[in-house]
């Protein structure tokens, strides 16, 4: 995909109004990082309020995945989430618009030599991730240190989407952009040694998944981990990222390849992958993106989990 390229049309009035809201977020990033937090812990708090659609979706998912814990302990935690979820859209502009080295001093990164060796031995990497509210500035961070590719979705918005693209991409500059769609490309880069990020753990409906517990419940979960390291030679490389308490910044771990993967079946792999994914979640189950309808798709026959909309 080509980079970004700025047009004229941005500047037409229908885009004013978001060149405002993104300019008053440029001036608000440029305070203190301990200040944006706060900040962001505060608009979480207003999301919580007024998200009243979103904050169902998230305190159902609490339930379904912590039955073990009280009412009061799960609605702490649907608390907390939203406040990591306002900070994210606060992390989300520094990554866009910090200056590198002011955003270099945030990264403890883990295991970046096992991204190397696979770069040194022309092998192809999927990144295998999860949805956590630091994604952004969580790729931001590891982009600054290894080039990484990433499947991408085009927003509807033109001038959103140009201002996206341009700060992602602005910490790898030989990066590529995939089209979530375009699994020939995918396989390419990952031929070619590239590592591309990759997070299997939302629910993209019943054609390209498989039914595998996750947390004890049937969760549709994609198989295309398993092919495109099967069929682009790849190794997978778990990563996960956290928001450290102290301020300090984030903590990035690179894990050590899935060995024997793919495995002798699709169900065995998705199984695998799940038990990834939820042993990450458990390390700081206030970071994940719980306002996502995970178990959204049903096996035939099961009744939906969640309110009807």
């Amino acid at each position: 995909m080509d980079r970004p390229q700025f047009r004229a049309y941005f500047l037409h009035p229908r885009f004013w109004v978001l060149w405002l809201g993104l300019g008053l977020l440029w001036l608000i990033v440029q305070l203190p990082y301990r200040v944006l937090l706060r900040l962001g812990r505060l608009l979480g708090a207003l999301m919580y309020s007024l998200a009243v659609s979103r904050r169902q979706i998230a305190a159902r998912n609490l339930e379904l995945c912590f039955p073990a814990l009280s009412e009061a302990e799960r609605k702490r935690l649907l608390k907390e989430n939203f406040a990591s979820t306002g900070i994210a859209f606060f992390e989300m502009a520094m990554s866009w618009w910090w200056p590198k080295k002011r955003l270099r001093p945030l990264a403890h990164i883990e295991g970046l030599e096992l991204l190397k060796q696979a770069q040194t031995e022309g092998q192809g990497v999927i990144l295998m991730a999860v949805h956590f509210t630091t994604l952004e500035i969580g790729a931001a961070l590891l982009g600054q240190q290894h080039t990484i590719d990433g499947m991408y979705r085009e927003h509807d918005n033109p001038l959103f989407d140009f201002i996206q693209r341009s700060g992602r991409e602005r910490h790898n500059l030989d990066a590529t952009a995939v089209e979530r769609e375009d699994v020939r490309g995918m396989l390419k880069l990952l031929r070619a040694g590239r590592a591309i990020w990759y997070a299997p753990d939302q629910d993209y409906g019943r054609k390209q998944s498989l039914f595998v517990p996750l947390f004890g419940i049937q969760a549709a979960t994609v198989t295309a981990t398993s092919k495109f390291a099967r069929l682009g030679r790849a190794r997978v490389l778990p990563f996960t990222q956290q928001r450290l308490a102290d301020g300090s910044g984030y903590r990035l771990v690179i894990h050590p390849p899935l060995s024997d993967f793919p495995g002798e079946s699709e169900d065995a792999d998705c199984l695998r992958i799940n038990q990834w994914v939820e042993s990450a979640i458990r390390e700081c189950p206030e970071q994940y993106l719980w306002a996502h309808r995970r178990f959204k798709t049903r096996p035939e026959g099961e009744p939906g989990l969640y309110r009807k909309r």
